[in-house]
């Protein structure tokens, strides 16, 4: 069962450093882009992860391929990515042993989120940290340090 619970998901943003942001783009009107510098200015680190723009730049940092490609561990990988499009990346964050994934707002993959939690990873579905952080008076890790 995904972590849903208030409680569960401050822990989670409270606990996270640097995410791993799937599906994340270089146009400044998309909600990936948007999420990704919020999450910046709230003081995480944001890898942005892009096939498609592998290489480039997005906010400062380097995009890369996919997750099994990332220079450095990743505390959460967030999925921007259409629900039929999710199913490798879940099994790429298992097989990274990705303490954390979150499935942004529409991104809803049960079968995945089940095999990710009974893998021991953490699963947020169908939310938006963005929305959350303020919401539940989240202070990033970073920002207590």
């Amino acid at each position: 069962m995904p972590s849903n619970h208030p409680d569960q998901i401050k822990a989670i943003l409270e606990s996270v450093h640097t995410i791993a942001l799937v599906g994340a783009s270089a146009k400044t009107d998309r909600p990936s882009h948007e999420v990704m510098d919020y999450l910046q200015r709230q003081g995480y680190r944001v890898i942005p992860v892009n096939p498609r723009l592998a290489g480039q730049q997005v906010l400062g940092e380097t995009v890369y391929a996919d997750l099994a490609s990332l220079p450095e561990p990743v505390d959460m990988a967030e999925l921007f990515l259409a629900p039929e499009r999710t199913e490798a990346v879940i099994q790429q964050a298992i097989e990274q042993k990705i303490p954390v994934l979150w499935l942004q707002i529409g991104v809803i993959n049960e079968s995945g989120a089940a095999r990710a939690e009974a893998s021991g990873l953490k699963v947020v579905m169908d939310r938006c940290p963005k929305q959350e952080i303020p919401k539940l008076g989240v202070v990033p890790a970073s920002a207590r340090a």
